[in-house]
């Protein structure tokens, strides 16, 4: 059996594979974007058993793209993968030239990549209009059941989180987490911001943990931390551009002064959250004081998830208002909004949508609403329903735009 063939074997089935095959049939280049231990290798190489791979990962393998790409590309004449090629990123004007000798043919490169910072301003550079950009997020639920290895709690799924490895190999979620942070969180980036201080930066990372979920208060955080605001800014961005955390923007659309401007954090993989508050089993999420934080992040992740594997942008949202007034989630498609409110509750409580109702009524009509719960789904008279939170990423996107 080949190597391709095992990859095939060992996947759980992923939701981006219909995109991917979509945009190969599109595109001479298609870039996979994701965090480390997603999946995007074993994505790409289980269902591309014909391409040529090649890690750039490797030194060897490095040091020859960079010291002779002309001749390292001649190595492979035929369609191939390059895996994480932020480690070689001069190399893709040099696929630029290839791509453009030969026009018209779909699907020669396959791209990807753990890192978006400087990939992406290379991409914009040298193969803007060449390539599809796709992103893979950890496993979904939804893909989790279909796979035969979802959760009946939350809890469960907040503390296992959703790298594949974790569930095909049956790890144990917090030392596969504790490796995963010193691995690849931890290295990375403390490379990538240039911090030798290992404590310093688990200072900065725990208290990010400890915020998920809320507005960010720049100042407060650089206090707590014992660096500056503009410090604290660029290590979020690498943060973001590493897949670590993901940046929720507030909407405002012509609602002045009184609508907060300030952006919220989550982080990609609630698994990895749950680490970082020192939980070590799921029974202590429910009596964890970041208890709605937690669900909250799932939640929202679940969205982001959803809205990638259909090939999208991310176009979510939430709402507040200095009145106190918030909407979680918003989905904006064209001129219309989906909007959901999070609570952890397994009891419906009809206070639950009255946020919906009033943002329908003061800022924006709705086009759908909901509330995602720990709870049964049922819908209302008043249109709004209530969802599973199993089922509140694919709710907020299945208008399919």
């Amino acid at each position: 059996m080949d190597i391709n063939s095992k990859f095939a074997q060992a996947m759980i089935p992923r939701i981006l594979t219909k995109e991917l095959r979509t945009q190969l049939t599109e595109y001479p280049v298609v870039t996979v974007l994701g965090p480390r231990q997603a999946g995007k290798t074993t994505l790409v190489r289980s269902i591309l058993a014909d391409y040529d791979y090649v890690s750039l990962e490797t030194p060897e393998t490095r040091e020859f793209a960079n010291e002779d790409p002309k001749a390292f590309l001649k190595r492979y004449p035929k369609r191939v993968i390059f895996d994480e090629i932020q480690r070689t990123p001069h190399l893709l004007s040099y696929i630029q030239t290839l791509v453009d000798e030969r026009p018209g043919e779909n699907g020669q490169f396959v791209l990807t990549g753990s890192h978006q910072m400087e990939l992406r301003a290379a991409i914009s550079q040298s193969l803007a209009g060449r390539t599809g950009i796709l992103h893979l997020l950890p496993l979904s639920i939804p893909e989790l059941k279909a796979a035969g290895m979802g959760f009946e709690h939350f809890t469960e799924y907040a503390f296992h989180g959703f790298l594949p490895r974790i569930h095909d190999q049956q790890q144990r979620p917090h030392r596969a987490w504790a490796n995963y942070y010193q691995t690849y969180v931890e290295r990375d980036v403390r490379q990538l911001i240039n911090l030798k201080d290992a404590t310093l930066f688990e200072k900065f990372i725990k208290l990010m943990a400890g915020r998920a979920g809320q507005i960010i208060n720049y100042q407060s955080l650089a206090n707590d931390i014992g660096v500056d605001n503009k410090t604290v800014k660029h290590w979020l961005s690498i943060l973001e551009a590493s897949f670590v955390v993901f940046k929720l923007p507030p909407y405002f659309d012509n609602f002045g002064k009184r609508v907060i401007k300030s952006p919220k954090y989550y982080f990609i993989d609630v698994g990895l959250l749950t680490y970082l508050l020192d939980i070590e089993t799921p029974q202590q999420i429910t009596r964890d004081p970041l208890l709605g934080s937690i669900f909250e992040n799932l939640v929202v992740l679940e969205a982001l998830k959803a809205r990638y594997n259909q090939g999208h942008a991310a176009n979510l949202y939430f709402f507040r208002d200095s009145h106190g007034n918030e909407i979680d989630l918003l989905h904006k498609s064209g001129s219309e909004l989906s909007g959901m409110e999070i609570k952890a509750a397994e009891t419906w409580n009809s206070h639950f949508k009255q946020g919906l109702k009033r943002f329908s009524r003061n800022n924006h009509a709705l086009a759908r609403a909901a509330v995602a719960y720990n709870g049964e789904d049922f819908q209302m008279s008043d249109g709004i329903e209530a969802v599973h939170f199993s089922r509140a990423g694919t709710w907020l996107t299945q208008d399919g735009s």
